[in-house]
C-alpha cells in the first residue's frame, strides 16, 4: 500500500493553525458542490458561516449548525471577526500569554538577589524563587524576566 502523499494546502492550513479539526462537520451546500470553498480552512469556515447569518438571513442556529459550531462558537466569532477582521478568525496560539509565574514582587526580589551577588546563576535564582516563594520556574523564564525592563520603566507603546 502507498503512503499517502502530504497535500500542500493542508500541511499550511496546519501550519497556520487554520486547519479545521473536523471539516466533516460542515454541511453547508457551497462547501460540498464547489471547489473554492474548502471545510479544512478554519477561517473561510468560520467567515462563510458570519456571512451566512448576516447576508443570507438565516438564523444563529442555523448558521452555526450548517458550519459545524454551536451557538456560543458563532458569537465568538463574530466578536472576534468584529474586533480583528478576518485575523481575528484564526485561533489564538495555546498557552499563557504572559509569565504568571513570575509575578512583579518574585522578579524584584530576583532583581535584588543579582545586585547584592552578581555571582548568582540562573539557577541560583530558580532555587531561590522556589525556596521563597514557592514558586517553580524554568532558569529560561527567570533570564527573560530578569531581562525585561522593571515595570516602571518600560515604554509606552500607545
Amino acid at each position: 500500500m502507498a503512503a499517502k502523499r502530504p497535500d500542500p494546502k493542508e500541511e499550511a492550513l496546519r501550519a497556520a493553525r487554520a486547519l479545521n479539526p473536523r471539516p466533516e462537520a460542515v454541511v453547508a451546500s457551497e462547501f460540498a458542490t464547489s471547489e473554492f470553498f474548502d471545510a479544512r480552512d478554519l477561517v473561510q469556515v468560520k467567515y462563510e458561516m458570519l456571512r451566512q447569518a448576516r447576508q443570507d438571513g438565516s438564523t444563529v442556529t442555523d448558521a452555526a449548525a450548517a458550519f459545524g459550531f454551536s451557538r456560543p462558537s458563532f458569537y465568538e466569532a463574530k466578536a472576534a471577526y468584529e474586533q480583528a477582521g478576518i485575523l481575528g478568525l484564526l485561533p489564538k496560539r495555546p498557552g499563557p500569554r504572559r509569565a504568571h509565574k513570575l509575578s512583579e514582587e518574585v522578579v524584584e526580589r530576583l532583581r535584588e538577589a543579582v545586585t547584592a551577588d552578581p555571582s548568582l546563576t540562573s539557577f541560583d535564582l530558580v532555587e531561590l524563587a522556589h525556596a521563597e516563594f514557592g514558586v517553580r520556574v524554568h532558569p529560561r523564564s527567570v533570564e527573560r524576566a530578569l531581562a525585561r525592563p522593571p515595570k516602571g520603566e518600560r515604554r509606552s507603546t500607545r
